[in-house]
């Protein structure tokens, strides 16, 4: 299988299937003299961590990293920095169950990529979907946190927007709300909603999409290029690469095409500091350079795939059939998407920034 690395100068090649011994990454790119403890790594995978309230998948997986390569004590104040050679992670997977799949190992999930693995290389990894699993966001979260440590000046952080049709409250937005909640949520009053709302879509046996928003402020103007590295280019393809992702807008996104010219024009002013923009529906980016404003992004998250309520669909051999999905999955994978989304962002700005520096200094 190719295709399993992304970035250019900061660069995350990830390995591992959902039920095999461990999960990894390895990270190359980073510059050296970096600090780099795995507490660094450990606290995002936490946020992460799947079986931390009942509106998320009950695997109890401990998701505790180990560091293999890429760091040493510094000989003078013995602290351990990145020593610019590769970094490799591994994750062990702990709590496997794969057996809760063998009544689905010759049928096809619909929704899910069983079919398409299949149809691609000959067979599929039925134990939970192998690659396809979002079990493989953990090692995206564990390169996320050092690509923090490449750009410290710059805080992402990320909230779950809506579920289902039920979108927040923009007026209650409140950052510190969502380290209250299990749901990543800034608005208290919806927070409280969701937990009713998911719990009848779990007891169901079914599941529901979501919209995850990460806003990366302190970011410099001048990140990303014109044509074929647009900031916006790339963040676009980090946020539909995670699993189960359909959608992705900047900015005001879809919602431009509703704006007139005067509307969604980012109107100018000069302040203390240089230019101001006087609103942000270019979402930080324009002509695919960054504008120094808050880097804003959105992307929609799919009903998990795997579900109890039978569902129509075919085996291997072509035969019709019905299937329904035992084993511990998220009524809605949307909720732990946040973390994962907030670490894609700061892989892609560390990348660009990296990019930029190697250009024109910096």
């Amino acid at each position: 299988m190719s295709y399993n690395t992304f970035g250019h100068m900061f660069r995350v090649t990830t390995f591992g299937e959902s039920h095999g011994v461990a999960i990894g990454c390895v990270v190359d790119g980073c510059p050296p003299l970096i600090p780099l403890a795995v507490e660094d790594i450990q606290h995002d995978l936490d946020r992460r961590r799947p079986g931390q309230s009942r509106f998320t998948t009950q695997r109890q997986e401990a998701d505790a990293v180990k560091i293999l390569s890429g760091v040493m004590a510094h000989p003078e104040s013995g602290v351990q920095v990145t020593t610019g050679t590769p970094i490799a992670l591994v994750i062990e997977n702990t709590d496997q169950r794969s057996k809760d799949y063998s009544d689905i190992k010759d049928k096809f999930r619909p929704g899910h990529a069983d079919f398409t693995y299949e149809a691609k290389y000959g067979l599929r990894d039925y134990r939970g979907g192998g690659r396809s699993s979002a079990r493989e966001t953990a090692t995206r979260v564990a390169a996320g946190a050092i690509a923090r440590k490449i750009v410290p000046e710059v805080s992402v952080r990320g909230a779950l927007v809506q579920m289902g049709p039920h979108k927040i409250d923009r007026t209650k937005w409140d950052w510190d709300e969502i380290a209250k909640n299990p749901f990543f949520c800034p608005d208290k009053d919806k927070a409280a909603f969701f937990e009713s709302y998911l719990d009848d879509v779990r007891k169901k046996g079914s599941s529901i999409g979501a919209v995850i928003e990460i806003v990366a402020e302190g970011v410099p103007a001048g990140l990303g290029a014109p044509i074929y590295a647009k900031l916006d280019a790339d963040l676009a393809a980090a946020m539909m690469s995670i699993n189960a992702v359909k959608g992705v807008e900047i900015g005001a996104g879809f919602g431009a095409a509703e704006l007139s010219g005067e509307e969604n024009a980012d109107e100018m002013r000069m302040g203390n500091q240089g230019p101001k923009f006087l609103s942000n529906h270019a979402g930080g980016i324009l002509g695919g350079i960054s504008t120094g404003q808050p880097v804003v992004a959105r992307f929609a998250v799919k009903p998990t795939s795997s579900i109890l309520s039978p569902r129509k669909t075919v085996d291997r051999k072509g035969a019709e059939t019905d299937i329904a999905t035992k084993g511990r999955h998220d009524p809605c994978v949307g909720i732990r998407a946040v973390p994962v989304g907030e670490a894609m962002m700061a892989c892609v700005l560390a990348d660009h920034f990296l990019r930029h520096r190697g250009q024109v200094g910096g």
